[in-house]
């Protein structure tokens, strides 16, 4: 647990060591009850203990079902009041090259009048990000709280257009494989792109509605502060829109891959087809002479077995150039 104490008029911050295992919490609890007017703490948790949560919540007067929501982290985005505390859960997504995957976390916000509660699940802490910004925005700081929202959501939402951006990358690539002459399956690979941007939208579509509210103010909120809200709401729409684009253009190719394959597949019948039918003629000829007539050709002439060998030949050699010209070989 980490805990900054800010000073709205002058922009400086104070952090608080807090380690758990000395004590820390009630370090925190006592700081916090001694925080002046123009004063407020930005306390943030990692994949907190319920245990810690909830002491911390009984002073910050959190409703249970919010201590809960935050420690369990299986929210869909979101906001909720809970008397002068506001809650918002918010997906994060970060982008792993190495892998090519979209992972996913969550980060649930509180705010109160004098606190600012940040509790992160997941390999990425958007905190870290956002209290650089803040550090370097005095002005915001004076805005209260309710900065402590909007640098948060501001980075996390900055995360998402980064990850669009790299997951249409792939897509581009993806795409000009698809189109290549070469022969390659790859169903498999567009699925598991698919299955990513699927998890993206299930992150972004039901954000937009929790945070375009903010764009327009609250009646407890600075007025200073609704154009950053609205430049981040702007940000939101602009990346929903673009990972729907990509859900739509991975549904085209899918589409035309599938196609594609039939394709082969089809191509493969026909060439089966066709050596079937060049291998049937000689095979007909053969069985006609293995079925032990007393009267053969061969047996009154001497060119009896080399003239059926050249039917064979010049019959299969046909069945091959006709097949060759309608391009089934």
């Amino acid at each position: 647990m980490e805990c900054v104490i800010y000073q709205k008029q002058t922009g400086e911050c104070e952090q608080i060591d807090c380690e758990q295992a000395d004590g820390g919490c009630q370090t925190t609890l006592d700081r916090l009850a001694g925080l002046k007017p123009d004063e407020f703490a930005w306390i943030r948790m990692a994949e907190p203990r319920h245990e810690a949560l909830q002491q911390l919540g009984e002073y910050l007067k959190l409703h249970p079902l919010a201590i809960e929501d935050a420690v369990q982290a299986h929210q869909r985005p979101k906001q909720e009041r809970f008397g002068d505390v506001l809650a918002v859960a918010v997906k994060t997504l970060w982008f792993v090259e190495q892998t090519a995957d979209v992972e996913t976390g969550e980060t649930m916000i509180f705010l109160g009048p004098s606190f600012a509660l940040t509790v992160r699940h997941g390999a990425n802490d958007p905190a870290v990000e956002a209290a650089r910004r803040l550090a370097q925005q005095p002005d915001m700081v004076r805005l209260g709280p309710v900065s402590v929202l909007h640098a948060v959501t501001d980075v996390i939402i900055d995360a998402y257009a980064q990850a669009a951006a790299q997951v249409r990358t792939d897509l581009t690539e993806l795409e000009e494989c698809v189109f290549s002459p070469t022969r390659e399956d790859l169903t498999e690979q567009i699925y598991s792109l698919k299955r990513e941007v699927v998890e993206f939208r299930d992150a972004i579509g039901p954000l937009v509605p929790v945070i375009h509210p903010f764009a327009t103010g609250r009646d407890d909120w600075p007025r200073q502060i609704v154009p950053y809200f609205r430049d981040v709401a702007d940000h939101l729409t602009r990346t929903d829109i673009e990972v729907r684009a990509l859900d739509d253009l991975l549904g085209s190719i899918l589409d035309a891959h599938l196609a594609k394959v039939g394709t082969w597949q089809n191509d493969d019948m026909r060439r089966i087809s066709a050596w079937a039918a060049i291998v049937a003629f000689p095979t007909m000829v053969a069985g006609i002479y293995g079925m032990n007539f007393t009267h053969m050709p061969e047996l009154d002439w001497r060119y009896g077995y080399p003239c059926a060998l050249a039917v064979m030949a010049l019959g299969a050699g046909l069945l091959y150039r006709a097949f060759r010209r309608k391009g089934w070989l």
